[in-house]
């Protein structure tokens, strides 16, 4: 049998590492070298929504589960990539177009116009997401995660974040920050780890993907 590579859909956490408007900037510093010390030794200064990251529902969700109380699985499994292709927000008819014409997987990560955009200067200052009725949408047809290359699942957080409260509200779990440049739209098994933080709302995880 053919082995089937880990594709890192990860982003790498460091200082250039674009953040959420209002976040805290990642701080990594040295603090042993090998130069001067026996070992070398980082110190890591980070928001719990840094990089790749995951949501739980009590990110804004009162009542909602932590993180401690999402069961691993949940994050792990099959999974569809699919590839969106729209010039600003994303609503339902984009997802409907692109939406796969046979079976269903709970797990769905969104490639769109953002992945091209790591590494450059508008990384994670402009990004596409979705619209409260794409939200709606997703929900409706019974999504549990939804991953999408951008630093917010949400287009427009001016009205209070409504695709937040959509999803994570019906128990969807947001996986944010992916970095899906290499990755072919198609079935794949997901792997999503997140820090085992003791925080409710979030933490940041190492994700990859292997074609099923």
């Amino acid at each position: 049998m053919a082995e089937r590579p880990w594709l890192d859909i990860s982003l790498a956490l460091g200082p250039k590492t674009p953040v959420y408007p209002g976040d805290p900037a990642i701080e990594l510093e040295t603090v042993m070298s090998l130069e001067n010390d026996a070992c070398h030794v980082s110190r890591l200064r980070l928001g719990s929504h840094s990089g790749t990251h995951v949501d739980a529902p009590a990110h804004f969700v009162r009542g909602g589960a932590t993180l401690a109380e999402i069961p691993l699985a949940r994050w792990n499994g099959p999974a569809w990539v699919i590839e969106v292709v729209a010039e600003g927000a994303i609503d339902a008819e984009h997802l409907l177009e692109a939406w796969p014409s046979h079976g269903f997987v709970e797990r769905v990560l969104l490639k769109t116009p953002n992945s091209a955009r790591w590494g450059t200067p508008e990384g994670g200052e402009v990004w596409q997401a979705l619209t409260p009725e794409a939200a709606e949408w997703l929900v409706g047809l019974g999504v549990r995660l939804i991953g999408i290359d951008a630093l917010s699942i949400e287009q427009d957080d001016s009205g209070g974040f409504p695709v937040h409260h959509t999803l994570l509200g019906a128990g969807c779990l947001i996986v944010e920050g992916l970095d899906l440049r290499g990755v072919v739209p198609g079935y794949y098994e997901l792997t999503c780890l997140p820090l085992k933080l003791e925080a409710p709302d979030g933490a940041p995880a190492r994700a990859a993907l292997r074609p099923l």
